[in-house]
């Protein structure tokens, strides 16, 4: 499917990774060894990757993160074992010991539904769920994940929720909802809602298929999205009180219906961008809508990193260029934002069952090739620690490092610094494929 391929594609294995954001100037390897001497010094290393063991070695994070009210963890390739490990300790932190309440995941919305009866109440099977999710999560290390959830929430009064921040596979479950909604509180008004609703409502489960579709064979996509703005306005309009969490509800999945299919009707720059910037909006009405939750934002770092320049280079000549869901949370929560990036020196990661890409050594402009130096198989670097002029140039100089697999052999990401996408680096040295789920 060209269409859906140039637009949400691009992120799910057998499509292309998420890329790895941070990089170096292009003099880096130049930069002065005190770079390398503040790094060292600064490095704070991980006893384990391991999700379960105990979590002193993170005490190191509590400074960064500090009183943010968001805090972004962003994977510089998906399909590896140990960056997910790495961020499911993390989330344990911020969870045990810091607060946070939310997680909102790169997932669709109505996908993340199913996810948070199973993380509240038990409803579901974890493995199924999981292979229900994006291809890119569907590993043994994300059913851990959803599985420590579950057992959090058994043990604990004040819960963790889960919310899935995207809409490109909006399913029924969204439709279904509405219709609900208006026949219960507007009645009169339900013939007019199904008037614009069913003739756009999928006709399958499979929204991937549907998705492919919408996208690759409906020539004129405007009737889809006459009735997707008729029904997002149908519900707006309805009488409400002030703080109506039932109306806001319906209100967000009719919101989600309607990004999907202007989404899909948007050529690439332009979807990718439309696409951050209403996961930066669904992340932002989840907190109004959850009462304030202090909020972990799982994602691609190409997605949670502040990088309102994103830029990733392709042979093809298409590349992309959009503002990230993170710089749109920087720019509207400021410091209470906190960009937590997690990246790797070399190994594999995982493209789905038997299938692996190989992740070569850094290359010298990398900033990663400077962390090779560091003796430890994983630490944290606080980059708001201070730090001497050479350091703060080189963590504000120009970035670029590798691009995306299928955008061919010369792809690199540019668009930034190391020290503006995030604040705190997670590394890892060296890293194994995740399990298929």
């Amino acid at each position: 499917m060209r269409r859906r391929m140039r637009t949400v594609g691009w992120l799910v294995p057998g499509v292309g990774l998420a890329v790895l954001l941070g990089g170096a100037p292009p003099a880096g390897a130049q930069a002065p060894r005190s770079v390398d001497r503040w790094i060292e010094r600064h490095a704070v290393p991980l006893t384990t990757a391991d999700p379960a063991a105990p979590l002193g070695d993170l005490r190191s994070l509590r400074q960064p993160v500090g009183d943010a009210a968001i805090v972004g963890l962003g994977e510089s390739v998906h399909g590896t074992a140990e960056e997910t490990m790495l961020k499911h300790r993390v989330l344990r932190f911020l969870v045990e010991r810091m607060g946070f309440r939310s997680i909102a995941w790169e997932e669709d919305w109505t996908t993340g539904l199913k996810v948070n009866a199973y993380v509240l109440l038990g409803k579901g099977d974890p493995d199924a769920l999981v292979r229900e999710m994006s291809g890119q999560w569907r590993t043994r290390q994300v059913v851990d994940v959803l599985r420590w959830l579950r057992g959090y929430n058994a043990r604990h009064d004040d819960k963790v929720q889960f919310v899935g921040v995207e809409y490109y596979y909006t399913s029924p479950l969204a439709y279904d909802a509405i219709d609900a909604y208006v026949a219960k509180t507007a009645p009169g008004r339900l013939a007019e809602l199904r008037r614009s609703l069913n003739p756009i409502r999928p006709l399958t489960s499979d929204m991937q298929e549907y998705a492919t579709w919408y996208g690759e064979e409906v020539s004129d996509k405007r009737p889809f999205i006459r009735r997707a703005r008729e029904v997002y306005d149908l519900i707006e309009e309805l009488p409400n009180e002030g703080g109506d969490r039932a109306h806001s509800l319906a209100l967000h999945h009719a919101r989600q219906i309607r990004s999907f299919y202007v989404h899909f009707s948007l050529e690439f720059n332009d979807a990718n961008a439309y696409r951050d910037a209403h996961a930066a909006r669904n992340l932002k009405w989840w907190r109004t809508h959850s009462n304030g939750d202090k909020i972990v934002y799982w994602g691609a770092s190409a997605h949670t990193a502040n990088a309102p320049k994103l830029h990733i280079t392709a042979s093809t000549g298409t590349d992309l260029r959009y503002p990230s869901a993170g710089s749109h949370l920087r720019r509207w929560y400021g410091p209470q934002y906190r960009s937590i990036g997690f990246t790797l020196g070399h190994g594999a990661a995982s493209l789905g069952p038997g299938d692996t890409l190989t992740l070569p050594r850094p290359s010298p402009d990398w900033f990663e090739h400077r962390f090779g130096r560091v003796g430890a198989a994983q630490f944290v670097l606080d980059l708001r620690a201070p730090a001497p002029t050479p350091v703060r140039r080189w963590l504000s100089a120009p970035a670029t490092t590798r691009g995306l697999p299928h955008f061919g052999p010369g792809s690199s990401t540019t668009g930034g610094s190391l020290g503006q996408w995030f604040d705190v680096v997670v590394h890892r040295r060296k890293v194994t494929p995740a399990q298929p789920a």
